[in-house]
């Protein structure tokens, strides 16, 4: 039974938020340990709560909330590419077992990058005016990686690879698309913020990581698409290139043997004259 109007409206927009809770539910629950002792950090009376679980959740992370991002990056795919009435619970599921060697391979690079990054800082905070300024390039360094991180996520749900130019795409389509690295950036920066600050948690356990990852994909398939559309007129233009360098060449080939032609023909119209005139 299909709905139309208002109620057609109503129903599209209850059938999307059922979507929406049930992935970032499934997300939450493949994430729970790491949810578990952030959550524990956050509730802390110590000031350094949060701190002091940082090193468990870095060594948790790449086994359980990478797998499940990736995961719902997988099922984020499916409705952006257009098959919306895909079943959530297999969907995910299957993305998460295809995925989780190279997603927690991902992770494993991604947390020691974030280390290094964290230590440098930190380190370079504390020395001489001169020396502070390498801090804001490591806090530059920080924003580019985590933008490498949606990407990684599109990228392996969506082009067979190996992790190694998994992991250098979402580097290199990151520096090399700075206007969409930027709104991908606020965008997700935005929901983050409401999610956390505004509603006292409830977007955060019902939408805050499916709407991300559904705005994240979309926002990659985009530019992957602009990508293969230029690649493919590219590809037109020297193949027209190619074609027209035959057709000359033929061309060129027709003119020659039209010559050679006409030169055998006035070789053998001379030898008759020769003949001639020796008669």
């Amino acid at each position: 039974m299909e709905f139309r109007g208002v109620m057609g409206g109503l129903y599209k927009i209850s059938e999307w938020i059922m979507r929406l809770s049930v992935i970032n539910l499934l997300w939450i629950l493949c994430s729970i340990p790491v949810f578990f002792f952030g959550f524990m950090g956050l509730v802390s009376p110590s000031p350094d709560g949060l701190k002091a679980m940082l090193p468990i959740i870095a060594i948790l992370a790449p086994f359980t909330l990478f797998p499940a991002t990736t995961a719902m990056f997988a099922v984020a795919r499916k409705w952006v590419t257009g098959e919306e009435d895909v079943p959530l619970l297999k969907t995910f599921f299957r993305g998460y077992k295809e995925n989780y060697v190279q997603s927690m391979v991902g992770g494993i690079f991604f947390v020691l990058i974030f280390v290094i990054i964290s230590v440098n800082y930190f380190f370079y905070l504390k020395q001489g005016s001169s020396l502070k300024i390498l801090a804001v390039l490591f806090i530059a360094f920080t924003v580019i990686m985590i933008i490498s991180l949606f990407n990684f996520f599109s990228i392996m749900v969506h082009l067979h690879m190996k992790i190694f130019q998994i992991l250098k795409n979402s580097v290199l389509i990151s520096i090399g698309n700075p206007i969409n690295s930027i709104v991908l950036l606020l965008c997700n920066g935005a929901i983050f913020y409401i999610c956390v600050t505004k509603f006292n948690f409830f977007l955060v356990v019902f939408f805050m990581g499916s709407i991300m990852a559904t705005f994240s994909f979309w926002q990659f398939n985009r530019s992957f698409t602009k990508l293969q559309i230029k690649q493919q007129e590219l590809e037109e233009k020297e193949q027209q290139k190619l074609e027209e360098a035959e057709a000359e060449a033929e061309a060129n080939s027709e003119d020659l043997v039209e010559e050679e032609t006409e030169t055998k023909n006035s070789t053998v119209s001379l030898h008759k004259n020769d003949e001639k005139n020796r008669e």
